[in-house]
């Protein structure tokens, strides 16, 4: 374990405290956390942060993002305590089920990144893959949508106790506005529903009104917003 993610806080055998550390290879990590509400301000989140920052001036990431549910007075409060550089907002949203969602397109290949697709995506510079991206592309949760053998979407569909989540669905810009979106998100949402999950849920930016416009007709509603504020080296 060259880099630790979890940080745990216990009381004899009660877990009391937790933070956690995710990076998807960008710039920056995302780090959040929570402490029972029997053991706040005894500065058990303080000794935990103290660990996770640590780590982070070990790594190579410019930033760290800091996020919590802006309903969180306790969250906010010692986020703003450590930075008061507000980054953005995101709303966390859950599909109604029992929408019906309907492909609309016979001409649109859905399936599964492969290796071969590595060479594919640094020939043509696809513009919703960095290097970053393309060194840590996971075959088993990325899936692409092709139309004539060309790549013209993207997508990462996981599952966590039985519960769907997509990510980074993206169109490259010469093909929005076409209706790929909605059926590269349509795919996504019957993929998830072939493995019987129980939800699915997604995250956008509060200010992507066409996203946020795409995933209401589809079915989502926004469950609760997400705060995130930054804290650079």
């Amino acid at each position: 374990m060259n880099k630790i993610n979890e940080f745990m806080f216990y009381d004899d055998n009660k877990l009391v405290g937790y933070a956690g550390i995710c990076d998807f290879g960008g710039d920056e990590i995302e780090v959040n956390g929570m402490v029972h509400p029997e053991y706040r301000r005894r500065g058990i989140f303080t000794r935990l942060f103290s660990l996770v920052k640590d780590e982070f001036n070990k790594r190579d990431s410019k930033g760290m993002l800091l996020l919590s549910d802006n309903n969180s007075i306790g969250g906010i409060s010692f986020i703003k305590r450590i930075t008061d550089d507000y980054h953005h907002s995101e709303y966390d949203m859950n599909l109604d089920m029992d929408v019906i969602h309907k492909e609309n397109f016979d001409n649109l290949v859905f399936r599964k990144v492969v290796k071969e697709d590595i060479a594919k995506i640094a020939r043509e510079n696809l513009k919703f893959f960095n290097d970053n991206d393309i060194d840590g592309i996971l075959f088993d949760s990325t899936y692409v949508l092709e139309t004539g053998n060309v790549i013209i979407g993207k997508v990462r569909l996981e599952i966590v106790d039985n519960i769907g989540g997509i990510y980074g669905l993206e169109v490259l810009p010469e093909y929005r506005g076409k209706g790929y979106g909605r059926e590269l998100l349509i795919r996504s949402i019957n993929k998830l529903k072939e493995s019987k999950v129980n939800a699915i849920n997604l995250q956008v930016e509060t200010k992507n009104n066409n996203a946020l416009n795409l995933y209401k007709s589809c079915g989502f509603k926004v469950n609760y917003t997400m705060d995130y504020y930054i804290l650079k080296k």
